[in-house]
């Protein structure tokens, strides 16, 4: 058995693994159709990949939660990212396509400014995007184009082309998260619900002293979502990010403690796991507009 990830650098061993033509050593559209079966594994690919893949597969875990389409599932890997399952020995003929771009195609470009801009590229795999048939259609529409541009003759217009082409289709999948955050509002207000009780939880007991600051990663790994897709659910469904729901939360913590004339300022900053005193300070005064000396003694 193979447990261990193996690294694929380039495009054109990934090609040459699926049996497919380079045209271009930095991007690839690859239709698992015209795949040689292969073996199921783990690798770490050195380039940005996004696979379509129907929604019910052999080689992807998306979780129990419910699906708004069945038309097609979308999952984004970053460069260093770890995908796939252990190696079981089992060889399958892989369905769907798949989009390979290497970051120096993007070096320089609007796109590789911007590439962060792309939250989900940093989801894990069960908070991929699921299609409507005419998101499907649209997304096909984006990878021919993207072909058509690898099947001409390179030119000196190539390369933008490309990239071009490659952001209108990230920009069509950040259309189709939108509207998934909206067609999923029921599971999201549960996300929300569950975290703001984490979140109470946390900060009424010792965990603050023994683990610190509450951070947003920890939310999101207690909630089982990648920090990313955390972020942007709470920015979708409330406006604010998560760091600021937290800082809110601390600040109404902090003023019901600072009514008890039995506690000092800076044993109150210890209790909510500030490092430091003035930290807390700060953050109150920004939040209230007076420091917490001031407020105590208003109150």
């Amino acid at each position: 058995m193979k447990n261990q990830a193996d690294f694929i650098s380039s495009i054109s061993e990934y090609n040459k693994m699926t049996n497919h033509e380079t045209l271009h050593p930095l991007v690839s559209v690859i239709d698992f159709s015209k795949s040689d079966p292969i073996c199921q594994f783990r690798r770490i690919f050195g380039f940005y990949t996004v696979f379509l893949k129907d929604v019910v597969c052999g080689d992807m875990y998306y979780g129990k939660n419910s699906y708004d389409y069945q038309e097609g599932t979308l999952v984004f890997i970053a460069p260093g990212q770890e995908y796939g399952i252990n190696n079981d020995g089992k060889y399958i003929q892989p369905a769907g396509f798949a989009l390979m771009f290497h970051p120096d195609l993007i070096k320089g470009t609007n796109l590789g400014k911007n590439i962060g801009d792309y939250n989900f590229f940093s989801y894990d795999v069960h908070e991929a995007l699921h299609l409507s048939e005419k998101e499907r259609e649209i997304i096909l529409d984006c990878f021919k184009n993207i072909r058509f541009e690898l099947e001409h003759s390179i030119d000196k217009h190539s390369r933008s082309l490309i990239v071009n082409n490659i952001e209108l289709f990230l920009n069509y999948c950040m259309r189709f998260y939108d509207r998934q955050f909206i067609t999923r509002d029921h599971v999201n207000q549960g996300v929300i619900g569950r975290f703001e009780k984490l979140l109470d939880e946390y900060l009424i007991s010792d965990r603050p002293k023994t683990i610190g600051f509450p951070m947003v990663n920890y939310f999101a790994e207690q909630l089982n979502l990648s920090a990313n897709y955390f972020g942007d659910v709470m920015k979708k469904e409330l406006g604010i990010s998560a760091q600021e729901f937290i800082h809110n939360k601390l600040i109404e913590a902090a003023k019901k403690q600072i009514s008890d004339p039995a506690k000092s300022i800076s044993e109150i900053s210890y209790d909510l796991g500030f490092k430091y005193p003035q930290h807390f300070t700060r953050l109150f005064k920004t939040k209230t507009g007076v420091s917490p000396s001031v407020y105590k003694a208003l109150n």
